[in-house]
């Protein structure tokens, strides 16, 4: 007999499992002066809390697609939430540093195969017009813990203590665990073993390999600067733990109102538009940096508002570009292909905080958006090349069409 659980209900589910989610990935940022005090480490050290966070996902968006293929989804999602639960109570109770940090790597774990698996979810409980729709829903999960979650676990943390932050994480990933239970139906399609020559197939393709190497590069720029947002606001620029709270709800609605502005404008051409969003957050970075050496309050708040506007704007663009060319080059392999952007959202997020960590080591944290500023430049670089490979293929089978 066929569940009869609401597709509304279903993606509502989603939405909570994703608030989650959204709310430990980058919780560590509104938590490092926390962090740095409480194991005595330096910056540097305290961003690998996100650096080795995004490897997790990063393995674990691939790896365990392939390996979960013949699961039941409605048990697979139990499974990954109770991995969640897991990694956040072990970092919530960590002891050390590395256990700290071997926390958020379990955590990170449960985060890779959450995006590959709740999109596919979404997708097959509505009908197929409003798929697109569905898999919209379920991304305002992440996109609402950035706006809330986020600075609701900065504010738990700086009134009790970090490790009061992870157990509230750890709660809400128990609601999403209860909502899999009851509202997730048993019956939805399994997508059975992945073929393997997918990944020969897809790696094969240089459009696809480019569009990795676009994503990590022009999502990952912004995290040498995000990384480490909560020090550059407090002791460069002299904000109170309390007004940088603030600021990273108003950073959460510009992230908000960026995602939106951003599907909008990548529906079309896709690629045109992410060349034009990653000028822009060039632009947003290097206004970040001078507004930081001024030492101007009011200049750096700005600053760091259209940062927050343009910093994840790419986002829907990146994702849509990847299945676009999946579906044109490898239809076998989509949600395979999904999965390594996923993966490349990742690697983009370790490279740019390791590379912001290296910079506030040996020059200062103030110069972490310059830094950020030239991994996204070398991105627009990569889409331009691409635009013009594109006009190439396009011109050629014209030809052999004639």
């Amino acid at each position: 007999m066929k569940n009869k659980i609401s597709p509304t209900l279903t993606l509502m589910a989603l939405v909570i499992n994703a608030f989650a989610i959204g709310s430990t990935e980058f919780i560590s940022v509104g938590l490092m002066p926390l962090i740095v005090e409480s194991f005595h480490v330096s910056l540097a050290q305290a961003g690998l809390t996100v650096s080795l966070y995004a490897i997790g996902v990063t393995v674990g968006a691939p790896f365990l697609t392939i390996l979960t293929g013949k699961w039941n989804r409605k048990f697979l999602m139990m499974m990954i939430m109770s991995l969640f639960i897991i990694g956040n109570l072990f970092a919530a109770f960590a002891a050390s540093f590395t256990m700290l940090l071997i926390g958020r790597v379990i955590s990170a774990l449960a985060h890779g195969i959450f995006m590959s698996v709740s999109s596919v979810i979404a997708a097959d409980v509505v009908a197929p017009h409003k798929r697109a729709s569905a898999i919209a829903i379920m991304f305002t999960g992440l996109t609402v813990a950035t706006v809330t979650g986020v600075p609701l676990g900065t504010f738990i943390g700086q009134q009790t203590s970090w490790h009061m932050t992870f157990i509230f994480i750890a709660v809400v990933g128990a609601i999403g665990l209860l909502t899999n239970l009851f509202l997730i139906p048993s019956g939805l399609p399994i997508p059975g073993s992945v073929d393997l020559r997918g990944i020969l197939r897809i790696f094969k393709n240089k459009f696809l390999v480019g569009s990795f190497l676009v994503t990590a590069l022009g999502y990952g720029g912004t995290f040498a600067a995000y990384t480490y947002l909560t020090p550059i606001l407090q002791d460069k620029i002299g904000y109170s733990a309390h007004a940088v709270v603030i600021l990273l709800v108003i950073y959460g609605l510009m992230v908000a109102i960026g995602n939106t502005i951003g599907g909008h404008y990548s529906n079309q051409q896709p690629l045109k538009a992410l060349g034009i969003m990653f000028g822009l957050l060039v632009l947003s970075l290097l206004f970040l940096f001078f507004a930081i050496l001024s030492g101007n309050k009011l200049l750096a708040t700005v600053a760091t508002l259209v940062l927050g506007l343009f910093s994840f704007m790419n986002v829907p663009g990146l994702q849509f570009y990847v299945v676009q060319l999946a579906e044109n080059y490898t239809p076998k392999d989509i949600t395979l292909a999904s999965a390594f952007n996923i993966s490349a959202f990742n690697i983009g997020i370790a490279l740019g905080s390791f590379i912001g960590g290296q910079v506030t080591k040996t020059v200062g944290v103030s110069y972490t958006p310059i830094s950020g500023a030239i991994i996204v430049l070398l991105a627009v670089f990569l889409v331009l090349k691409l635009i013009t490979e594109n006009k190439k293929t396009e011109q050629l089978s014209l030809h052999i069409k004639e």
